[in-house]
């Protein structure tokens, strides 16, 4: 989004050198990093009001932020609510935090641009058994994103759903212990390897950009022919 001309604003809850690694390659006047814990309740009221502190107008938000945490059916009672109440902290209820207090700003302006990273997860439920808290976290979020699509389209807020299967960051290493290690993940895949992440991000920008609103509240899979539906 910083190659297409945008301002960005990267949000880190403890990588502050990732965030700013991320925004590197643009203007110092066009970019900035806020960091916010989204387990703790209002951060995405919090993230939202610190970054219309930033700068004066926004019309894209990008919900990126996520937790995998393991939620194994044989854990304790403990574990288990813990494993859920924060997954659901972070994927879900922070999130929606952030479009509650964005959406009078898009609707005032009359325009606004939801873009989730979504999986396929939300699709198909979790191939690993440990992680139902995360596969049901990226099913509330798409159908919250699937709500705004349907209320506020004509209101000119535009929301879109990517569902990626596995991208090669962090997240991805629960998958590749999984799997036996990162050469039978790839071989798992259709293609022979795993998104890149900075694929997600190119298909983002061209969503951000506006130029395709009859996508608005579609989910848009994004897994090289490994799933489909």
């Amino acid at each position: 989004m910083g190659r297409a001309g945008a301002r960005v604003i990267a949000h880190y809850s403890s990588d502050r050198v990732g965030a700013e690694n991320a925004i590197s390659s643009i203007a110092k006047s066009r970019a900035a990093v806020i960091q916010e814990d989204l387990s703790v309740h209002g951060a995405g009221h919090n993230l939202w009001d610190r970054a219309t502190g930033i700068f004066d107008s926004i019309d894209c938000i990008v919900l990126n932020a996520a937790v995998n945490i393991e939620t194994p059916f044989d854990s304790t009672r403990e574990e288990w609510g813990r494993g859920w109440e924060e997954t659901l902290a972070v994927n879900v209820r922070e999130s929606a935090n952030l479009i509650h207090s964005s959406m009078p700003s898009f609707l005032s302006q009359g325009f606004g641009i939801y873009i989730s990273m979504s999986s396929w997860s939300a699709q198909k439920g979790s191939a690993v058994s440990s992680l139902p808290a995360y596969a049901a976290s990226k099913a509330a979020m798409k159908a919250m994103m699937q709500t705004v699509a349907v209320n506020y389209g004509r209101e000119g807020i535009l929301s879109f759903i990517l569902a990626p299967g596995i991208v090669n960051t962090r997240m991805a290493d629960l998958g590749r212990v999984m799997r036996g290690g990162d050469q039978a993940l790839n071989d798992s895949m259709v293609l022979g390897r795993i998104t890149e992440p900075e694929e997600v991000g190119e298909l983002a920008a061209v969503l951000a950009s506006g130029a395709f609103p009859n996508l608005t509240g579609g989910t848009i899979d994004m897994n090289g022919a490994s799933y489909i539906r």
